[in-house]
C-alpha cells in the first residue's frame, strides 16, 4: 500500500465573550456563558486526537478557572492556551470602542503594551499560566506588536488572516503557510527566528490561490457587484473563497479548500472558530438552532475525509513550532 501523505492539523478557538456582532462593542458586564461548553468540546477533541489551542481574552481568562474539567485538560497538556486581546474588553481603557480601535493593530503601541501586560497579569494570577502563542483581536499584526510580543515571552503569533482586508489594514501578500516574519515587514518572510507566524487557512477552491484571489477581487468592483458576479461564481462552484472554519463554511467547502491547499503543497491546515458560537444565536452571525452540534459535525466530517486520504498529525501551536524546527521543508523560508 502506498504511504499516505503526512499533513498537520491545527485547531484554534478564539475564546471570548459573546455579544451581537452587528451591534455596539460591549464595554462592561461581559457575558461568557459559552465557556460552559468548553469542557464538552475539549472532551470531543481528546476523543478524536485533536490538540486545540484556545486563544483566551481578558473576560474569558477572568472566569475560565471555574471550568474545572477544562482546566484539568490544560494541566494534562491535551490542549494549549494562547492570549487573545480584545481592546474593548481589556483594561486599561482609552475611550469608547469604535470600529477602528477595535482592531489591536490600529492602536498606539503604548496602549497595546499596557493592555497586553494587564492580560498577562490576568493569566498569571487567575490561571497560573504563561501563554506562548498570541492572536490579536480582529486580526492583523504590525512590526511594533511583533516586537512587543517577543519582549513578553511569546514565540508564536497567529494574527495573519490571508486574503483579508478592510478599511484599516490588510493581510494580502502574506505567506499562506507558517513562516518567520521579517522585522521590517511582518507580512513577508525574514531572517529572525524568535517568533513564528501561523496563519489560519484561507483560500479558494481553485489553484493557484494567488490567481484566484485576483479574479475574486475583480468581481468586487461596484459595477460587477450589481450583477452579483461573486455570488454566481460561488453557486456554480466556478470560484469560491473559503475559510477553514466550521462557523463560516460548510463541510463540502472546507474539504474543497483542504484539498486545494494540499495540492498547492501546504502540509499544514489551520482551522479556526470562535467559542461564542458554541452556543446558539449568541453572536447573530452563526444562525442555527444547534450551534455546538453543527460545529462538531462539520469538524468531524472534514477530519474523516482527511484521515481517509492522508496521515494526519494533530498538534498544538507550540508542538508544531518544535516540529518545524526539525522539518524546515514545511515552512516558508
Amino acid at each position: 500500500m502506498q504511504n499516505k501523505k503526512q499533513i498537520t492539523f491545527l485547531l484554534s478557538v478564539d475564546t471570548e465573550e459573546e455579544w451581537d456582532w452587528e451591534g455596539e462593542f460591549p464595554e462592561s458586564d461581559f457575558s461568557v456563558e459559552n465557556l460552559q461548553r468548553l469542557p464538552d468540546f475539549q472532551q470531543y477533541c481528546e476523543g478524536n486526537g485533536i490538540r486545540p489551542c484556545y486563544f483566551v481574552d481578558y473576560p474569558a481568562a477572568a472566569l475560565l478557572s471555574k471550568q474545572t474539567a477544562f482546566m484539568q485538560s490544560v494541566e494534562r497538556s491535551t490542549c494549549e492556551l494562547g492570549a487573545h486581546l480584545h481592546p474593548w474588553a481589556n483594561p486599561p481603557y482609552f475611550g469608547k470602542p469604535t470600529e477602528s480601535n477595535s482592531h489591536v493593530v490600529n492602536l498606539p503601541i503604548e496602549q497595546v503594551e499596557q493592555k497586553l501586560d494587564a492580560l498577562m497579569t490576568m493569566f498569571k494570577d487567575n490561571l497560573s499560566y504563561q501563554p506562548k502563542a498570541f492572536r490579536t483581536g480582529r486580526w492583523g499584526i504590525s512590526e511594533d506588536i511583533m516586537h512587543l510580543l517577543y519582549t513578553r515571552g511569546f514565540d508564536i503569533d497567529s494574527s495573519v488572516y490571508p486574503f483579508y482586508k478592510n478599511n484599516y489594514f490588510d493581510c494580502y501578500g502574506s505567506p499562506l503557510i507558517p513562516y518567520w516574519p521579517d522585522t521590517q515587514n511582518v507580512l513577508t518572510k525574514g531572517q529572525q527566528r524568535n517568533i513564528i507566524e501561523l496563519p489560519v487557512t484561507v483560500g479558494f477552491n481553485r489553484t493557484p490561490f494567488e490567481r484566484s484571489a485576483k479574479i475574486h477581487d475583480a468581481t468586487q468592483h461596484p459595477l460587477l457587484q450589481t450583477c452579483k458576479i461573486t455570488a454566481l461564481l460561488w453557486h456554480t462552484n466556478l470560484l469560491k473563497k473559503i475559510y477553514l472554519s466550521p462557523e463560516v463554511s460548510d463541510t463540502t467547502s472546507m474539504i474543497q479548500l483542504a484539498e486545494a491547499s494540499i495540492k498547492s503543497g501546504h502540509n499544514c491546515l489551520h482551522m479556526f472558530f470562535h467559542s461564542s458560537n458554541l452556543i446558539t444565536n449568541s453572536t447573530g452571525f452563526f444562525k442555527t438552532d444547534n450551534a455546538y452540534e453543527l460545529i462538531v459535525k462539520r469538524i468531524s466530517k472534514v477530519l474523516a475525509h482527511l484521515q481517509q486520504r492522508y496521515h494526519v498529525q494533530f498538534m498544538t501551536p507550540s508542538e508544531y513550532k518544535i516540529h518545524l524546527s526539525n522539518n524546515q521543508d514545511q515552512i516558508a523560508l
